[in-house]
């Protein structure tokens, strides 16, 4: 069978997330084993090239993965012909603005989340799209994950009956900077610069919480800036300005109308003490789960134990034991990488695909509504997004 080249323009990828996941275990793992296969046998081979404003940074990474094409110059990159679509993996204040420019000279697009910084330019970029007739989509990799995708096995099955409710962890301690080196960039704690950990963070919520439990109605969110003064990159202390917590409740739509209580703790400042930095624990009337990002482990109804209430005396059951893993019953790929080769198939043979920027928008809604809900100290009922 024949194989068709495919020319991307990676924007961003010299940091960690568009360099790390896109760049390395994407694009590259998918040239390495040969391409992505069409659904006729065909082959599409990505070929990208890419755009940075540090030349020694961007040639110096193209060199090292094997990639002939790279440069600084957006506007000439955007004229090829040779390339039909644009990444972009950079900052969230330039997205909306380098997504539109993208769309006007005839590329389809495909981002990190958030897709913009407010709901205004994310709803306008997301009707720029859908006018353009272009393929468009927005990065939703949690549901990828191993672990999310055992939960919905387990969903599917009908092994939760009713679910009632949903608890999700996510979070560990950045380190400040003074005694040990940061490991996020500093500008996650500026709000001037586009960080918090909601806008962040919420955006990841919102499609998870969508597509594996109920539509989302309603938030209560409370943030924080537990931490005010760290250390950036050249370890000069500056002001933290952006939330580093947030203690959300979420009010969810079931499948049959059923009300499902979601809540979620996503923290920088917490020391970890479960099975993984994120842990999706869902309750439901037959079942319960917990899982991370690799392993999922359940408790059906006529396995759940019957513990006893004694504060006098220690606890003699291991609840951890308690619980039955769910086996890996096939290979899980990385889950940046399964939804680039979802959009390649989306852009070359038209293949379904639901991850669109309107999904997008939906995000940076929900994330607008949480900030809202912290600022007045009230619930605020998210309306459905119409475009």
């Amino acid at each position: 069978m024949s194989t068709q080249p495919l020319g991307i323009i990676m924007h961003g990828v010299t940091g960690r997330m568009g360099m790390n996941q896109h760049l390395i275990r994407s694009i590259v793992a998918i040239r390495n084993q040969g391409g992505v296969t069409l659904a006729n046998g065909q082959r599409v081979m990505p070929e990208p090239v890419l755009i940075g404003r540090n030349a020694e940074k961007v040639e110096a990474l193209a060199r090292e993965h094997g990639i002939n094409r790279w440069g600084t110059n957006l506007d000439a990159a955007l004229e090829s012909r040779d390339d039909t679509v644009f990444f972009d993996a950079g900052t969230t204040q330039m997205r909306p603005t380098l997504l539109a420019k993208a769309l006007r000279a005839g590329k389809h697009v495909y981002c990190e989340k958030p897709i913009a910084t407010n709901l205004n330019e994310a709803v306008e970029i997301a009707r720029l799209a859908q006018a353009s007739g272009l393929k468009h989509g927005a990065v939703q990799d949690k549901l990828f994950l191993p672990g999310l995708r055992k939960l919905d096995m387990l969903k599917r099955a009908g092994f939760f009956g009713r679910i009632l409710s949903v608890r999700i962890e996510f979070g560990y301690w950045v380190f400040e900077g003074d005694l040990q080196p940061i490991q996020r960039p500093s500008w996650n704690y500026r709000a001037e610069d586009g960080g918090g950990i909601i806008l962040d963070m919420v955006c990841h919520w919102r499609y998870v919480l969508d597509n594996l439990f109920g539509e989302v109605q309603s938030v209560s969110c409370l943030g924080a800036t537990h931490i005010p003064r760290r250390w950036d990159e050249a370890g000069q202390p500056y002001a933290a300005t952006a939330d580093d917590a947030a203690y959300a409740t979420f009010q969810l739509k079931g499948p049959q109308g059923e009300v499902v209580v979601a809540q979620i703790n996503s923290s920088w400042t917490t020391r970890v003490r479960r099975d993984d930095l994120v842990t999706f624990h869902v309750d439901g009337t037959h079942g319960s789960a917990v899982a991370g990002l690799q392993e999922c482990r359940a408790q059906s109804r006529v396995t759940t134990p019957r513990p006893v209430w004694n504060p006098d005396v220690k606890q003699s059951m291991n609840f951890f034991a308690q619980w039955q893993e769910v086996p890996d019953t096939e290979a899980y790929d990385n889950g940046f990488k399964i939804q680039w080769e979802a959009f390649i198939r989306h852009v070359v043979e038209d293949a379904p695909y639901r991850w669109t920027l309107p999904e997008g928008a939906k995000g940076v809604q929900l994330v607008e509504s949480a900030l809202q809900s912290w600022k007045e100290r009230r619930w605020v009922d998210v309306p459905a997004l119409v475009l």
